[in-house]
């Protein structure tokens, strides 16, 4: 199964950050590629906010490839990006607007990358030169006050689509401010991302009035993540510490099993590592920090190698859902045993409130054991995404 961790991996490869530095990407310049108009299938857009008017959306769909950074036009052509796209103000004008009213139709072309949605102002993408002189884009970064979009309403979901079929989510695992749905037609019919009536208020008093996440909150804009807060300031670095010594010190005493595709590994702590041993061999954690927690990294990065990787996915998701401690068989798989403690993410626990089908992505292994806003389908034939009522 491709998990948004995975999905995303052609994505990142070549995207620059808020920064402006990319990973990877094809040099564009005199003889850039020409547009193409790639075999896609119809992406539908249903402006349902009932706080703006089609006039005032705009959609940007950006990612890459396989070979290079790319955007979509509004006919469904396929274009690479180039350093030449920067308009007078240093930025690219990769809109597409909503038709003046009902349902919006394009082709979407095989890529992976991001449906981006801004309401009441335009985005600002600026492509930039990598490391290695290759054109690639700035992404938004509504977490950062010195970001061009910060004051922009704006949100993502994030799609594969290739010849294996579309691999789509919604996401907060940045930050959340524009309510999104997800409808996926193929060989069923599926839908994520829906929230309740009157959701998106909630999340933002939720997170405000839990301790130590209320300046997470940026007025009516948006709700931005643990781990951007962090990084920023505004949380906590050392939150989850007391969580992280009181689980090293129960399994110095006991064991912990942790069951994946590749069988189940028992841990042990000793030396301030949680060993496992399974039937593919030792993995061994140091103790992570607050951070590697909310970012799913650090200590617990997670390669795509079967054994380490489903191992660090597992802890960060039950150090996330507050289960660590409390079930010493992971993954647990009851949700209402899920983000029980004082000391939990709050942030993720007020998004899983939210959606009707009660899935998320409030952090990066929220896939695991399947709890995240993520659907495929092998044979798609439509997707619909939907701004839903505010």
């Amino acid at each position: 199964m491709i998990t948004r961790r995975s999905l995303l991996g052609g994505l990142a490869a070549g995207a620059a950050t808020a920064s402006g530095i990319a990973l990877s990407g094809r040099a564009l310049g005199a003889s850039a590629p020409a547009a193409r108009s790639a075999a896609g299938m119809p992406l539908h857009l249903v402006n349902d906010s009932g706080a703006y008017a089609n006039s005032s959306v705009r959609i940007y769909i950006v990612g890459n490839d396989g070979t290079q950074q790319v955007h979509v036009t509004p006919d469904g052509t396929l274009r690479p990006v180039a350093l030449a796209d920067n308009g007078p103000d240093g930025y690219t004008d990769y809109a597409i607007p909503l038709a003046a009213s009902g349902t919006t139709t394009l082709q979407l072309p095989q890529m992976s990358g991001r449906i981006y949605t801004a309401l009441g102002g335009k985005l600002r993408f600026k492509a930039v030169e990598d490391g290695n002189g290759k054109a690639a884009l700035a992404y938004p970064a509504g977490w950062v006050p010195s970001d061009p979009n910060f004051d922009v309403l704006h949100d993502c979901a994030e799609f594969t689509y290739n010849s294996g079929g579309m691999y789509c989510n919604t996401t907060m695992v940045d930050m959340f401010s524009v309510p999104l749905a997800i409808e996926l037609t193929g060989a069923k019919e599926q839908t994520t991302g829906t929230l309740k009536d009157g959701a998106r208020a909630k999340v933002f008093s939720d997170v405000k009035a839990a301790e130590g996440f209320d300046r997470l909150v940026i007025g009516d804009k948006r709700v931005i993540a643990p781990g951007h807060g962090l990084d920023s300031g505004l949380f906590a670095e050392d939150y989850f510490a007391p969580a992280l010594d009181e689980a090293w010190s129960v399994y110095a005493g006991r064991d912990l099993t942790v069951t994946t595709d590749a069988g189940t590994f028992t841990g042990r702590v000793a030396g301030g590592k949680l060993s496992f041993t399974g039937p593919t061999g030792t993995v061994s954690f140091d103790k992570p920090s607050t951070r590697d927690v909310l970012f799913c990294d650090g200590t617990l990065a997670a390669p795509n190698d079967g054994t380490r990787g489903p191992l660090a996915a597992v802890l960060g998701a039950a150090l996330n859902r507050s289960t660590l401690t409390s079930q010493p068989r992971q993954p647990g798989t009851d949700p209402a045993a899920f983000y029980q403690q004082r000391l939990t993410h709050h942030y993720a626990k007020a998004m899983h409130a939210a959606t009707r089908d009660g899935k998320a992505y409030g952090f990066a292994f929220d896939d695991v054991a399947g709890f995240a806003s993520y659907i495929e389908d092998g044979a798609p034939k439509e997707i619909t995404l939907t701004l839903t009522p505010f």
